[in-house]
């Protein structure tokens, strides 16, 4: 009886078998060659839903695994709990808002945010910052993807350790007090120029951001290459770098295509380099010919013939002259000159931007900056300006350093690093303008007062939290040409102009585009200043 029920039941299991293979058979294709379906097939092809499921669980898993992965990246930071699918807070980097940096900042020393699988960690307090800043082994400049196609693979920003240490030292060249002293006669006859423009527009009110632009882009312009850049080919190159500034958002569309802000900004780039490297070899002929210095680039050039050729290095008042430390070739001195526009044009916009602004709204300070004016020039307001006035200008330049910390041009910068507690590696962001508002380093932070850095202040620019230009091996290089181009401008624009400033809403509210602004462009009416005696 066993044996008959076990016989059965091995029947049943065979039979259940074939059924299986035979419902099988009915959606396989023949192996005998032949393409024909079955009808059952057929109908199973022809119904979306089982690949309707199939995908569904597919899109289903991979937002499931995004948002385990940015719990697993975020861990105890402040920052949304859920990741948006798939782009994150593209928007908001997109159009990125003070307030919105703000509510960041105020969040915790760390916080965090994603954007598409890019995760991003923003340090809000000064020792972050600054360990992030001065740890070269652990972070290094992240750069965007759209940099290294506008601003080409070889350009020495993206050097990293000994090779960007050795290529800083020989740039030293470029910002000397030697150097400095050739600069500034350029820099006001420039200032000049632009002042007659201004007073053309008769007292209208005009915002005034983009001809600050314009004056600071021509001033630097004119330092760097004096007239080897003929006007016209200037006025294209400052139209170039305002598509330069726009592409390089943090999040910009990956592929170069016709028509995309960074294919504009390739090609922006192409036509200011080609222009720069015209301009250097006309000066490699000048200097080479013995024909004295004229620009930042003659005396870039001239300090390389001198190394080649074994000459002394002695200067005015027997000052020993820091020569370039190397030789560059042509194509290397045209795309750091490239870098160096390009900060200047928008950084020192944006203090310019903020400085007559402040002053307008601050009679109290301007009047001290005229009267130091008239101190320093005897009363004879058309004298040539030194760079020996300029450095006992020390009232403009408390105002100046009190610009940048009250409303610095820049707001943060990107690094890459695996450090400081976190378990991946992520973009970093150090941040600057808490440390520039700490109440403990500088009492009412948000009050603008230039005395906080004069002889009894208790602010210094050398002071760990003032981290304008930076810190560490990527420190600004051109910090004491940017302090004295804006000390220059605001000081001859003092004894030249008169301006009031037309305030708005918007006035106060800053706007980011690269560095930041006031939301309305600074309106201001500007007139000529009368000869009235200076008073406080």
């Amino acid at each position: 009886m066993a044996s008959s029920r076990l016989t059965v039941a091995h029947d049943q299991n065979a039979l259940s078998v074939c059924r299986i293979f035979d419902m099988f058979a009915q959606y396989t294709i023949p192996l005998n060659g032949t393409t024909s379906l079955t009808p059952a097939s057929v109908r199973l092809l022809e119904s979306p839903a089982p690949v309707t499921i199939v995908v569904g669980f597919l899109v289903a898993g991979l937002l499931v695994w995004e948002q385990v992965s940015y719990r697993r990246k975020k861990q105890h930071l402040p920052g949304p709990d859920v990741k948006q699918p798939i782009i994150g807070a593209l928007l908001e980097s997109l159009h990125p808002t003070f307030d919105g940096y703000l509510s960041k900042w105020n969040s915790g020393p760390l916080s965090c945010v994603s954007v598409f699988n890019r995760f991003i960690v923003i340090a809000s307090t000064c020792d972050l910052s600054r360990k992030i800043l001065n740890s070269p082994t652990f972070a290094e400049p992240c750069i965007i993807d759209a940099m290294w196609k506008i601003l080409e693979p070889d350009n020495w920003v993206f050097l990293m350790g000994k090779a960007h240490v050795d290529y800083r030292k020989g740039l030293n060249v470029l910002f000397t007090r030697r150097a400095l002293r050739i600069y500034v006669p350029i820099q006001q006859k420039v200032y000049a120029e632009h002042f007659k423009k201004w007073l053309q527009l008769g007292g209208k009110q005009e915002r005034y951001q983009m001809l600050f632009r314009e004056v600071n882009l021509d001033a630097s312009l004119r330092v760097f290459f004096g007239d080897y850049i003929p006007t016209d080919v200037a006025e294209q190159i400052s139209v170039k770098y305002l598509r330069i500034t726009a592409a390089l958002e943090l999040v910009n569309f990956p592929l170069a295509l016709p028509g995309t802000k960074v294919w504009h900004a390739m090609r922006s780039r192409k036509y200011i380099v080609d222009e720069f490297l015209k301009a250097v070899k006309i000066s490699r002929e000048r200097m080479a010919r013995g024909e004295p210095e004229s620009c930042m680039l003659d005396g870039w050039i001239k300090s390389m013939i001198d190394i080649t050729s074994g000459a002394t290095a002695k200067g005015d008042d027997e000052e020993n002259v820091t020569r370039t430390t190397r030789y560059f070739e042509d194509r290397e001195v045209a795309l750091t000159l490239l870098t160096f526009l390009f900060a200047s044009q928008d950084a020192t916009t944006s203090a310019v931007t903020w400085a007559f602004q402040l002053l307008a709204d601050n009679p109290d300070v301007l009047a001290k900056v005229r009267q130091e004016q008239a101190e320093v020039r005897n009363d004879d307001y058309d004298k040539e300006v030194t760079y020996e006035m300029l450095e006992s200008m020390l009232y403009t330049r408390q105002v100046v350093k009190e610009v940048m910390r009250y409303r610095p041009p820049v707001l943060m910068s990107e690094y890459c690093t695996v450090a400081f507690g976190m378990s991946v590696r992520a973009m970093v962001i150090p941040t600057f303008w808490p440390a520039l508002h700490d109440p403990e380093v500088y009492p009412n932070p948000d009050n603008f007062d230039p005395d906080r850095f004069g002889p009894n202040g208790s602010a210094s620019d050398t002071a760990k939290n003032y981290m304008v230009f930076g810190c560490g091996p990527h420190v600004c290089l051109g910090k004491e040409y940017a302090i004295g181009l804006i000390t220059g401008l605001i000081g001859q624009a003092s004894v030249k102009l008169d301006w009031e400033h037309v305030k708005t809403e918007d006035s106060e509210k800053i706007i980011i585009f690269a560095t930041t602004y006031p939301k309305d462009a600074c309106i201001l009416k500007v007139t000529p200043r009368s000869r009235s005696p200076v008073t406080v």
